[in-house]
C-alpha cells in the first residue's frame, strides 16, 4: 500500500524547468551558439549542475574552465529565479489534500546552492518539514539511477514498494523504475508521448487520482 509520497522538485515542485532554458539560452548565447532544446533538454534533465554543463560542454564542443562555466550558470540561474521562481501550478492544493495522509519528501538533482537559493523564496524545507534530499547526499549520483529515490526512502523509514515518485522526466521516471517504485509523471516539462513508461502520466495535478496506481 502506498504510504509515502517522493516528488521530485524541478518541473513537479517548483516551476523551474523553463527558467533552466531560459538560463542555457543565455550561457549558450554568449559564446556564439543557439539553445537547440528538443536536443539538449533530454540529455540534461536529471543531472546536477556539473553533469548538465559538462553535457552541453561535449554536445557544443567547447573548451572552457568547469568551475568558471559553474560560478557563470549559477549567477544567471539565480538571477532569474529571483523575479520568476513559483510553484508549479496545482501543486499547492495537492499536496495540502495528501500531506496529512501520506509521508512526503523532495528527492531532487537540484545543485545545493541553487536549491538553497530556492528554499529562501519559497521555503521547501519548511513545507516538507526538512524531508529534502538531494543527489548530494547520495555522492552525486544522478537519475536514471536510483540511488535518490532510494536514501530517500531510508531516510524517511519507509519500503520503497511502499512509495510513489511523482516525476516530470523520462530519467526520473526510470529512476524510480529501478528503485522498485510506482511512478506519476507530470506533462510539465516532456510531452505525455515521452513519459509513457511512467504508471500514471497526467497533464495537471487536478488529474491525478493515487487509487488508480
Amino acid at each position: 500500500m502506498i504510504n509515502t509520497i517522493i516528488f521530485d522538485a524541478e518541473g513537479v515542485v517548483v516551476d523551474s524547468e523553463v527558467i533552466w532554458d531560459k538560463e542555457q539560452k543565455i550561457f549558450l548565447n554568449r559564446r556564439g551558439y543557439i539553445y537547440d532544446r528538443d536536443k539538449i533538454k533530454h540529455l540534461v534533465t536529471g543531472q546536477s549542475l556539473r553533469e548538465s554543463t559538462a553535457t552541453i560542454q561535449k554536445f557544443y564542443g567547447f573548451n572552457e574552465s568547469m568551475d568558471n562555466m559553474l560560478v557563470e550558470r549559477k549567477t544567471i540561474m539565480c538571477e532569474l529565479l529571483e523575479s520568476q521562481i513559483t510553484f508549479i501550478n496545482g501543486f499547492k492544493d495537492f499536496f495540502e489534500q495528501i500531506s496529512d495522509s501520506y509521508s512526503v519528501c523532495i528527492a531532487t538533482s537540484l545543485d545545493r546552492g541553487i536549491l538553497t537559493f530556492i528554499d529562501r523564496k519559497l521555503e521547501l524545507f519548511e513545507l516538507f518539514n526538512g524531508n529534502v534530499f538531494s543527489i548530494s547526499d547520495v555522492n552525486y549520483i544522478s537519475k536514471p539511477k536510483p540511488d535518490i529515490f532510494l536514501y530517500s526512502a531510508k531516510k524517511m523509514k519507509v519500503n520503497p514498494l511502499n512509495c510513489v515518485v511523482i516525476e516530470d522526466s523520462p530519467h526520473g521516471i526510470e529512476a524510480a523504475r529501478q528503485a522498485c517504485m510506482k511512478c506519476i509523471a507530470l506533462s510539465t516539462t516532456y510531452e505525455a508521448e515521452k513519459l509513457t513508461s511512467a504508471n500514471l502520466v497526467v497533464s495537471s495535478y487536478k488529474k491525478i487520482n493515487l487509487g488508480s496506481i
